[in-house]
């Protein structure tokens, strides 16, 4: 069998459009039909080419912090170019993408900095503070909530990682690796399966996600229930901040204090550069299976979910569609047509290990939930998902070509708030965008389980107005205040960036965010690391 994910190549993004331009998608007819139904029939405005994109004179353009920043990493890695920092204009969210479609490059940095090392990460920051600059930490560029577009009140220069790449240092005997951060996670696989080991961690971004923006990001990877989330895998961390090195993880679970890598991890930046991330690895699996299930509705598959969840014995991933997402077939994005399955709801469940290890969790998963209503359906629906999988955010760009506003958003909550949740935000999405004359398609899955509780990821499709930033925000501003009346979080892998500021500070309230600035204060006192991300 092919190892996917060690084969696919890590991507430079172009920007304004996701992923491998080699691998774009195009919708095939029967998507077409069903955009009609949301009445989307002509398409919608092209893009400008990214030479017109529209960006203000550099304010860097000559003088004294400029020459410090080419003393710290030599001037040819330093590029003040209109096509560079269009580069590392924003991230990857559809406001993000309509404001590059229409030519608005005002977020753009003024400057962009490559460092190569650590030592090099040291001395940006130094000039960073001299000369009264803010930095803003860029590697993969896969953000979607605005964590790349820090407060541009002064000259921003962004941090360009993706020199700092490579494996630092292996542990075979702990199953640890020490890995630069702006290593792309499909070279990480790569350099790992070469030692007999992987990190299993594969978000939808897999193919342009780093380790060090994980790391900053709480990221979640699809095979979360058999080796984690992102953060789980940490063991430590090197942070370059303003005011020195922080280097935290000593030992595993150690009580020596508070564990202060959760001051870095989903940090976003805001409190300073990670520059190495050491994370626990595991052998590279010998078989890997994956199979569809059947359930009747939603309610049934989650129920089966968390059954599972709070077991000792599951799967490596679980993922459950709900009656909308599966009837659209968006758990295989590469099929041309409808979904094999007629009504209700697909699971997808997957097992990754040695043969015995898996013939051994298949038996016992597969009469659970079987014994929870559910109909296996082989390994067809399971494997089309696998080698899929990361198509996902490759129809957003034909989609809005085609003149559909589509976003995703994702929350967490505990298990017996998540029909209350996904119906809350449902309606409230459905109901805001009903509001402006655009009947919306709103699909939901479970992908992330936990014993205690699980993430809801959902998908929105429906006609974009003349003004779609205006149209999203009035949809996402209700769908944030119906994740907070729920009780549930803002994010569970997303991050909070300046999109989820305003929520977060809301759920985390006045005592957690005085703690917050404390931090901020003590460690980058003069607001030079992302100013304005995950703290205003």
């Amino acid at each position: 069998m092919t190892d996917l994910e060690t084969s696919l190549p890590a991507v430079t993004f172009t920007p304004g459009r996701w992923g491998d331009p080699a691998a774009a998608m195009h919708l095939s007819d029967s998507v077409r039909g069903a955009l009609g139904f949301l009445g989307i029939h002509q398409p919608g405005p092209a893009p400008v080419a990214l030479a017109a994109v529209v960006v203000a004179d550099s304010r860097l353009a000559d003088g004294t912090a400029l020459d410090a920043l080419r003393s710290a990493v030599s001037e040819q890695h330093v590029a003040l170019g209109h096509d560079a920092r269009v580069a590392h204009l924003r991230g990857f969210s559809t406001p993000d993408l309509l404001r590059m479609r229409a030519g608005d490059g005002a977020d753009a940095p003024d400057v962009v900095v490559s460092p190569a090392t650590h030592d090099e990460v040291v001395a940006v920051l130094a000039a960073c503070v001299a000369h009264g600059l803010a930095l803003c930490p860029f590697a993969g560029g896969t953000s979607v909530t605005g964590g790349l577009a820090p407060r541009r009140d002064r000259p921003t220069v962004s941090l360009d990682l993706r020199r700092m790449t490579g494996l630092l240092a292996f542990d075979e005997v702990s199953q640890t690796a020490t890995l630069a951060a702006g290593t792309r996670l499909p070279d990480a696989e790569r350099l790992l399966g070469e030692l007999g080991f992987e990190l299993g961690h594969f978000p939808q971004s897999y193919e342009g996600a780093t380790i060090g923006g994980c790391a900053v990001t709480r990221s979640a990877g699809q095979s979360s229930a058999g080796y984690g989330r992102f953060d789980d895998m940490v063991v430590a961390l090197t942070v370059a901040t303003p005011i020195g090195t922080a280097q935290v993880g000593t030992a595993p679970k150690s009580a020596a204090g508070p564990d202060l890598r959760q001051l870095f991890l989903g940090s976003e930046g805001a409190f300073g550069v990670v520059t190495s991330v050491t994370v626990r690895v595991h052998p590279l699996p010998t078989v890997r299976r994956f199979s569809g299930w059947h359930f009747p509705d939603f309610a049934s598959g989650a129920a089966a979910m968390r059954a599972l969840a709070q077991a000792t014995v599951r799967p490596t991933v679980m993922r459950l569609s709900d009656e909308a997402e599966t009837g659209l077939n968006l758990a295989n994005p590469s099929a041309a047509g409808a979904s094999s399955v007629s009504g209700g709801c697909l699971m997808v469940v997957g097992f990754e290990g040695d043969e015995a290890d898996v013939a051994c969790r298949e038996g016992y998963v597969g009469a659970r939930l079987a014994a929870s209503g559910g109909t296996e359906l082989g390994p067809e629906p399971g494997e089309a998902w696998r080698v899929g999988r990361f198509r996902g955010p490759y129809l957003r760009d034909p989609l809005l070509d085609a003149g559909a506003l589509v976003e995703t958003l994702e929350t967490v909550t505990w298990w017996s708030n998540l029909d209350r949740l996904k119906d809350a935000v449902t309606a409230a999405v459905t109901e805001a965008l009903g509001a402006q004359g655009t009947p919306a398609v709103v699909m939901c899955h479970i992908s992330h389980v936990y014993p205690t509780g699980a993430s809801l990821y959902f998908t929105v499709i429906a006609k974009a107005l003349d003004d779609p930033l205006t149209q999203w925000g009035r949809a996402k501003q209700a769908a944030n205040a119906a994740i907070r009346a729920a009780g549930a979080s803002i994010t569970h892998h997303h991050a909070v960036g300046t999109d989820h500021r305003a929520t977060y500070l809301e759920e985390i309230g006045e005592v957690q965010f005085a703690a917050l600035r404390a931090v901020k204060a003590a460690l980058d006192p003069t607001d030079v690391c992302n100013p304005g991300i995950l703290i205003p």
